[in-house]
């Protein structure tokens, strides 16, 4: 309530002050009228100095031919021609008068009279007004905290449907299924099926569960109601689970409706593992919707559709059968899907007639459907940079690269011996790559500095694999260190610029060994638990279930494998050293060597996979 009346205070003298100033800025100087007595109009008129008289009442407004203002009375009883007459004013001077008679009003009469009185009152009224209207509103606002802030959908002109969500086909699918099940349900109920009570969509970031959520909500004929699943927990204890049961009261109201709750794993995370115990605040309001979407009442039509990229960390109550019976894989997109969707995004941008979508899908492997989305528009804005009518196939690469590594940093100044260094480093990376028969083939290699990186080799894969091989592994590891042998090979040394790669190579040998159970000596066994806090969703450590001998023969065998890619790398370079030395030379030369150009020196070089 202070704090009501303090801004309303402030905000009556703010409006007093303005009031002042355009009272002050309007407020113009004039001249005071001249008193005068009966006897002096007289003579004033008999010498012809007056110009006109106004009559109101018994007040005399006088104008003089001088441009001076009078002012007057004269008798209550008699008239103005009688009384100036009994002065001596000739009727010859009177006739030289404009005289104007005009009847006293008796609302000015009455405004002049209560204005100054009732003005004040009013300004307090208002001030009082609006305090207290403001405070009726905090009071309300306080009775509406626990009132979810559902927003409903509404099908406007544009609004996304399955056509413009690319790929995707199976997730579409289940979601078609659930839309056709609210609006044709008898065809269902026939053959006895039940409605599903709840459908989770999960994936990484980026791969369009919310987007597929805004083409259910375009695609169905019924209610669809969405909200933020943090929007439901407040600080104050039962607020969350009051919202939830609002939320669910209003899509029941409207039913048979969808719900959509958008990161759920704000509240849904597993109960016990968090700060509070079962006091906690999320707690309870993952409490309330277990209920709600499978307590007592059964025979509710809404559907809870739900999205999250952290499933690992959901509650088990919060999965089981009755609840969420759907899951809905929303993958990262293969090559054909990374062309439709590049085709969507396109739409509206002016492409050149040179643009190939499918050679920029085979470029963003692993890419997400939001990754490729910023690609175009980063594209469009290096196109208008450049004052172009058109965006060219190059800006599309260049986009890539700049979601990728980050913008070219051509500011950024190397001495001429830390640009031959990168040049070799970056040649050691792209000459083992290219030499060995399980790696990734070179894209294109740049000594430009993007990012953190001060040169980079872009490897790509031929093809979409989702499972790899031991060979691989071990073909990426040895491709890791030939920027480090080739530094030590030409140089006798070696530099700060092979430190990531290094990181890199070390963790990919101890998930080879621990993780994956690829170790010739210790077997097809893993090693190691991972131990994470779930309400932070973060791996915190590991907790070590074996000895330590076998601590011992791990840290051996992930020695033998980076020694093994060492040995590799080195083996390689050390036999194509004249190759090298020219390919890095080319690149102090052009600072960037794209595919085309990379796979002729390979040719005229005469280096084959081995």
């Amino acid at each position: 309530m202070m704090k009501f009346l303090t801004k309303n205070i402030l905000w009556a003298v703010g409006i007093f002050f303005v009031i002042a100033i355009l009272f002050s800025l309007a407020y113009k100087e004039t001249k005071e009228p001249i008193q005068l007595t009966l006897d002096q109009v007289a003579i004033k008129i008999n010498a012809g100095e007056v110009a006109k008289i106004a009559v109101n009442g018994d007040a005399l407004n006088l104008e003089l031919k001088n441009g001076d203002i009078g002012i007057s009375k004269k008798e209550a009883e008699a008239g103005l021609t009688e009384t100036l007459t009994n002065y001596g004013v000739s009727s010859e001077a009177m006739q030289q008068v404009s005289f104007t008679i005009t009847e006293e009003s008796g609302f000015k009469f009455w405004a002049a009279m209560l204005l100054p009185i009732l003005l004040p009152i009013l300004i307090i009224g208002a001030i009082f007004f609006f305090m207290f209207r403001q405070a009726k509103g905090g009071a309300n606002q306080a009775f509406m905290f626990g009132k979810a802030k559902l927003k409903m959908f509404t099908p406007f002109k544009g609004t996304v449907s399955f056509d413009d969500v690319a790929g995707l086909k199976e997730a579409k699918q289940e979601l078609m299924e659930v839309v056709d099940f609210l609006k044709n349900p008898k065809k269902y109920l026939e053959m006895g099926a039940k409605i599903p009570r709840g459908v989770l969509l999960l994936g990484a970031p980026g791969c369009g569960k919310t987007l597929l959520a805004r083409a259910v909500a375009g695609q169905a004929g019924v209610p669809f109601f969405h909200i933020s699943a943090s929007e439901f927990v407040e600080m104050f204890v039962g607020v969350g689970a009051s919202r939830t049961r609002d939320a669910f009261e209003t899509a029941k109201r409207a039913a048979p409706s969808i719900l959509f709750i958008d990161e759920i794993d704000a509240i849904g995370r597993e109960r016990g593992a968090g700060v509070g115990g079962g006091h906690d605040e999320r707690e309870q309001t993952l409490n309330q919707i277990l209920v709600e979407m499978d307590g007592f009442d059964k025979d509710t039509n809404v559907i809870v559709l739900a999205a999250t990229n952290r499933p690992d960390v959901l509650d088990a109550a919060l999965l089981r059968a009755g609840r969420f019976d759907r899951r809905v894989m929303v993958d990262l997109p293969n090559m054909e899907d990374r062309e439709a969707i590049l085709q969507i995004h396109g739409r509206g941008k002016p492409l050149a007639k040179d643009v190939n979508l499918k050679q920029i899908a085979v470029r963003t492997p692993g890419f997400s459907g939001a990754d490729l989305e910023n690609i175009m528009n980063e594209a469009a804005i290096l196109a208008a940079r450049k004052s172009e009518k058109q965006i060219p196939q190059v800006d599309l690469y260049e986009a890539i690269e700049k979601v990728l590594l980050g913008p070219e940093r051509k500011s950024k100044v190397f001495s001429q011996k830390e640009r031959e260094i990168t040049a070799y480093h970056e040649a050691g990376h792209a000459l083992v790559g290219s030499s060995l028969k399980d790696a990734d083939p070179v894209h294109k290699i740049s000594v430009i500095a993007r990012g953190h990186a001060g040169g980079y080799t872009l490897k790509l894969p031929m093809e979409e694999t989702f499972l790899k091989t031991r060979k691989q592994f071990l073909a990426e590891m040895a491709t890791l260190f030939g920027g480090y042998v080739a530094e030590r090979l030409m140089f006798g040394d070696s530099s700060t610029g092979a430190s990531n790669d290094l990181s890199r190579a070390s963790e990919m040998a101890r998930k080879l060994v621990t993780k994956y159970g690829m170790s010739e000596k210790l077997g097809p066994q893993t090693f190691g638990k991972a131990q994470e806090l779930v309400f932070l969703g973060k791996e915190i450590g590991h907790e070590k279930n074996y000895s330590e001998k076998t601590a011992a023969d791990i840290d051996a065998e992930v020695k033998y494998y980076i020694d093994q890619s060492y040995q590799t790398a080195k083996k390689v370079l050390s036999s194509q050293k004249a190759s090298l030395e020219k390919i890095a030379k080319r690149l102090i030369e052009k600072e960037t060597i794209e595919k085309e150009e990379f796979d002729a020196m390979l040719k005229e070089l005469k280096i084959k996979k081995a």
